[in-house]
């Protein structure tokens, strides 16, 4: 199986930085797993690396969407696949949801339905409240992983089971999800206070570098908070400030607020889905461990 390098981890963990070190070591390519960075200006609020960073190292799946566009994770795992096996250099994934980033590495079959399912009419008269308590009662185990203010998904969820009868939990616990590839994964980590304040530094670094400018531009292009690249972090917060219910700190602090939740979702995905081996980002001496980690599975050709 082709090698492939998976750098995962919290929002401001350090991912970004830790792929382009990898990416020059292994001489390698970065493909971004980030279900934002898709689209095309959207760069400030999901943290998109800038071309005079990239320190001339290929990046794949940035910028391939215009705003209005939809995306899935079905459509990423035929993109990131394809890029996986026909990159010259060695395959690094950075970042990426974590169906995204399963959907991918797994043999994780999506069905037709999921693919291009149509909203239900039904679904779409109810307040999201009600869509969730639907799909609590309907199926549990799916409700645990989609977040309440999900709308969208939770309507594609219903949508399916109604349409074919099946649980997306039961057709996915169906499901073997083994490996499609050799993959090493490393998890960027630190101490939660660290971390905290590194979540503060970064919102505070993008409403200074435009944040606000940047959503009032794409507001003015025909760009909508109904539509899905609007759903990130850093984007829908800002709804009620346009709409004249707050102002901009509050924006600010609901930001934060929502990449820390975030953040710790993340983990708890990641610890209970995938086999990560973390280290401390910020620490030279595990960093050096788990760098070196990588390369001797890397020049490992037997895995």
């Amino acid at each position: 199986m082709k090698k492939v390098l998976v750098i995962v981890g919290p929002t401001a963990s350090g991912k970004t930085g830790f792929s382009l070190e990898m990416a020059e070591a292994l001489d390698g390519e970065i493909i971004s797993g980030d279900s934002i960075q898709v689209y095309r200006g959207l760069d400030i609020g999901s943290g998109k690396i800038r071309p005079e960073e990239m320190r001339g190292i290929p990046h794949h799946l940035i910028d391939i969407l215009d705003p209005k566009d939809r995306y899935s994770a079905a459509q990423f795992q035929k993109d990131a696949r394809y890029e996986i096996d026909h990159c010259a250099g060695f395959p690094i994934i950075a970042g990426g949801t974590g169906l995204y980033l399963k959907a991918c590495l797994y043999d994780y079959q999506f069905t037709e339905e999921e693919e291009e399912s149509p909203a239900d009419p039904e679904f779409e008269q109810m307040s999201s409240e009600e869509l969730y308590r639907l799909l609590l009662e309907r199926d549990p185990k799916q409700a645990e992983k989609i977040h309440a203010n999900n709308r969208r998904r939770v309507i594609r969820t219903l949508t399916i089971l109604k349409r074919t009868g099946v649980r997306q939990s039961d057709a996915v616990a169906s499901q073997n999800h083994e490996p499609v590839y050799d993959i090493f994964l490393a998890g960027c980590t630190m101490e939660k206070e660290t971390l905290h304040h590194r979540i503060n530094v970064r919102t505070a670094m993008m409403m200074e570098e435009g944040l606000e400018e940047e959503v009032r531009n794409l507001l003015a292009g025909g760009v909508t908070f109904e539509d899905p690249c609007m759903r990130g972090i850093g984007y829908r917060e800002w709804k009620p400030y346009f709409e004249g219910l707050c102002t901009a700190d509050e924006v600010l602090e609901e930001i934060r607020k929502h990449s820390r939740q975030y953040a710790k979702r993340q983990y708890t995905w990641l610890n209970h889905q995938m086999p990560v081996q973390w280290f401390q980002a910020t620490d030279p001496e595990d960093r050096e461990r788990i760098k070196k980690e990588i390369l001797v599975w890397a020049k490992n050709l037997n895995g």
